[in-house]
């Protein structure tokens, strides 16, 4: 018997804060998924770096026995300046690319990545100047993008995917919820097709350095604006019709992270995804809904109150003539 009450109340226990348990394994799972990417990043990765740290002593040590009258100290020292320069953008390499960085083709591909929070960080601002204006601009542009971006969103949503859905559920009397499920499916291909395969496909045929799976991999970078800079197209020695490229690819990075921003909204507003997501929020009060209730109601009927009340006046302001005679009849057979 104690047992039974046990076990009924602490199902009643569970199910009274069913949104915190939930929302407490969802912590437990995000942070065991940081952990599960940072021990394979390291397994992976971490056999490769030390194979490079060991190339690169082999041939610093062979360069300082070929040239006995140059010191480590000196090395050392030309190695971190050009480090250093690289960081900002500038290489000291013969076959490096002779444009410059802050041209206006290179400016305005370095101002699309500030505003939509990619952020290469192959090209960074040189002089205090720019580093303070970069500020500036970033705190004004990066909400006035978000706001340029949820406004263009919202209406390509409704064309995309709001007036199909009905229109397949109205026309064709289809379940609402299984059109929204296909609809979403068939964008997301669409979508992945235009801005993932047929992009990688191009740059790896303009880009002499990078295959197939490196363009996948800086469109998919770009896009979900992780933006880490290791792959940057454009950028090469022998790049032709340099300028028209880097306005070509700024115009799609901002059409594809308007396509994924759509697509995420039309996910984001299917029946199955908004129950899910309310497992983890917060439940209002019952008593904070009576209240706010009892509020509207009130201001609802004083409005109407108030309103009535005022028609009333100005009827009588209307109709002098009506209110005299009422009067007078009023008056008359108390005066007889």
């Amino acid at each position: 018997m104690l047992q039974s009450l046990a076990g009924s109340s602490c199902v009643r226990l569970v199910e009274r804060h069913r949104s915190a348990w939930c929302f407490g394994f969802l912590v437990l799972g995000y942070l065991l998924y940081l952990v599960f990417g940072a021990v394979v990043f390291s397994s992976v990765e971490l056999p490769y770096e030390d194979l490079l740290r060991q190339e690169l002593r082999k041939l610093k040590r062979r360069f300082l026995e070929e040239h006995e009258s140059l010191s480590e100290q000196q090395l050392e020292q030309f190695l971190g300046r050009v480090l250093e320069a690289s960081n900002y953008g500038v290489s000291v390499l013969s076959n490096a690319s002779g444009n410059w960085n802050w041209d206006f083709t290179s400016a305005l591909f370095f101002a699309s990545t500030v505003l939509s929070t990619t952020g290469y960080g192959h090209t960074v601002p040189l002089s205090d100047g720019g580093k303070a204006f970069c500020i500036i601009y970033s705190v004004i542009g990066i909400p006035f993008t978000l706001l340029f971006l949820t406004a263009v969103v919202q209406r390509i949503t409704v064309h995309v995917t709001r007036r199909p859905v009905l229109y397949f559920h109205i026309r064709w009397g289809f379940s609402k919820q299984v059109v929204a499920i296909v609809h979403a499916v068939l964008l997301g291909f669409v979508t992945v097709s235009c801005f993932f395969f047929i992009p990688a496909a191009v740059f790896s045929v303009l880009e002499d350095d990078w295959n197939f799976l490196e363009s996948f991999y800086f469109c998919f970078i770009s896009l979900s604006t992780i933006g880490l800079g290791d792959y940057v197209p454009g950028e090469g020695y022998n790049q032709k019709f340099r300028e028209l490229y880097k306005i070509g690819i700024t115009c799609y990075l901002l059409l594809g992270l308007i396509a994924m921003l759509v697509v995420l909204e039309t996910f984001c507003e299917l029946h199955e995804l908004k129950k899910f997501r309310k497992m983890f929020y917060v439940k209002k009060d019952k008593d904070e809904d009576q209240v706010h209730i009892i509020e509207h109601d009130q201001l609802s009927f004083s409005s109407i109150t108030d309103q009535a009340a005022g028609m009333k006046e100005d009827q009588k302001q209307n109709e002098p003539f009506v209110a005299a005679q009422s009067s007078a009849c009023v008056d008359g057979p108390v005066n007889h």
